[in-house]
């Protein structure tokens, strides 16, 4: 195979979001796609070897031509592997990254924290996602260990050790049928425990069909886009379009109010973005994906996080180069598809811009003239777009005019103006899974 690098000026930005631990995981989480991979890696032990590990991390780092890397790890729950596998790939990362910046960012549920963690992830400034769905009873609904408990109250230990111990952490938030209708509540319980960039991730999730069967799988597989056959019935956990629409109007509503500048919602920097006339960076709300790849503990790249499916196959890092693995015809294809597949409904929206039809997984509805391909959350977002839009336009404004998008916030007596926020840049994936 072709390991030469592409010619020079070429921008190498592909995006691996690595499972080091595979599906492995200390909780049960009701409405989790990934646990039941378990089916496609019988017997595996779910730990990435260090040769996996050692050929990813120099293969990676030399197939990358930007001054930044970011190594992105995910689960199953990777802490499960325990810190001295991480101890080992940030040795990895200095032994090869040529002096280049380097950041590292994981994503938990955080039960595992504790001090030694938080030191070590302090130390090595990594950017935690934390997997908290909101107060209580909310996060306690479906995110439960094995016996049924909830796992709550070890989470609000974790946030509370990376504040001790000044570990940089975002929140990322399942919205399910129930939350959607808690919004400004979540919200303000996020905000209130110091959170000040938030990631909102819909579950949608369909029950199993025929392909899923026969992998030994809970859930559907991804659909093809292009057919008119895809079933549209989902789990009982899973939102709803409008209730999910209106949960992101509730929480824009009380962030507009009062923390435009000092908290960040991935929905919101991505309308933002579209506002102002750019790409949106999030894979999902991208006119194309298939820059954002996902590797298993075992070495084996696949298309996308979501499509961790035998088709989607890409190769293995032991034996198969980046370029061949991200820049191969089958992946894409399945990059282009996300326009290519696109009902013409779609692409005479308003919104066009801002979504660019969604997300893959979550196009298998048919359009009102009956074309395959439309998001089973259009409604909602629609909803969303069109009441945010006017406090779009006017920060887009104030922001080309070089002006702070704070100033559009209501003024309270006695309130301070907005404070200023540094946001550290994260790349997608776009995508930060849920968990």
């Amino acid at each position: 195979m072709n390991s030469n690098p592409p010619q020079a000026g070429y921008t190498r930005a592909a995006h691996i979001l690595v499972k080091p631990a595979g599906a492995r995981c200390n909780l049960r989480c009701t409405y989790c796609f990934y646990l039941e991979k378990h089916a496609m890696f019988e017997g595996a032990t779910y730990r990435m070897s260090d040769q996996v590990l050692e050929t990813f991390t120099r293969k990676y780092i030399a197939w990358q031509n930007t001054p930044e890397i970011e190594f992105a790890w995910q689960g199953g729950e990777p802490t499960t592997l325990g810190v001295d596998f991480f101890r080992r790939a940030v040795e990895l990362q200095k032994q090869y990254g040529g002096g280049r910046t380097i950041t590292n960012s994981l994503q938990t549920n955080g039960t595992l924290l504790d001090e030694e963690w938080c030191e070590f992830l302090a130390r090595e400034n990594f950017l935690i996602g934390l997997s908290i769905d909101g107060p209580p009873p909310v996060h306690d609904r479906y995110r439960i260990h094995a016996d049924g408990r909830g796992s709550y109250a070890e989470v609000d230990r974790a946030i509370r050790l990376m504040k001790r111990f000044g570990v940089e952490f975002n929140s990322l938030t399942c919205v399910t049928r129930e939350s959607a209708y808690e919004g400004a509540k979540i919200y303000r319980f996020l905000r209130d425990r110091g959170v000040r960039f938030m990631q909102f991730i819909p579950i949608v999730e369909r029950p199993p069909d025929a392909r899923s069967r026969e992998i030994g799988l809970d859930l559907a597989v991804p659909p093809d886009v292009r057919s008119k056959d895809n079933p549209t019935e989902v789990m009982p956990f899973c939102v709803e379009p409008r209730p999910y629409g209106q949960f992101l109007i509730d929480i824009f509503d009380e962030w507009k109010r009062r923390d435009i500048g000092t908290v960040f919602v991935n929905h919101f920097d991505v309308a933002l973005n579209a506002w102002m006339g750019m790409n949106p960076p999030l894979c999902a709300n991208s006119r194309i994906c298939g820059s954002a790849l996902a590797m298993e503990h075992d070495g084996t790249v696949y298309a996308c996080d979501h499509f961790v499916y035998p088709e989607y196959r890409r190769g293995n890092v032991l034996e198969d180069d980046f370029q061949s693995m991200v820049l191969n015809l089958d992946q894409q294809e399945f990059g282009a598809c996300k326009w290519t597949a696109l009902p013409s409904s779609c692409k005479s929206c308003e919104f066009l811009r801002v979504c660019h039809g969604g997300c893959l997984k979550h196009r298998f509805c048919l359009s009102p003239e009956g074309e395959p391909g439309r998001n089973y959350l259009c409604e909602g977002f629609k909803l969303f777009y069109a009441h945010a839009a006017p406090v779009m336009a006017q920060m887009a404004e104030l922001l080309k005019a070089g002006r702070a998008p704070a100033e559009i916030m209501e003024r309270q007596p006695g309130r301070p103006g907005p404070a200023s926020a540094n946001r550290r840049k994260k790349s997608k994936k776009g995508k930060k899974k849920r968990r």
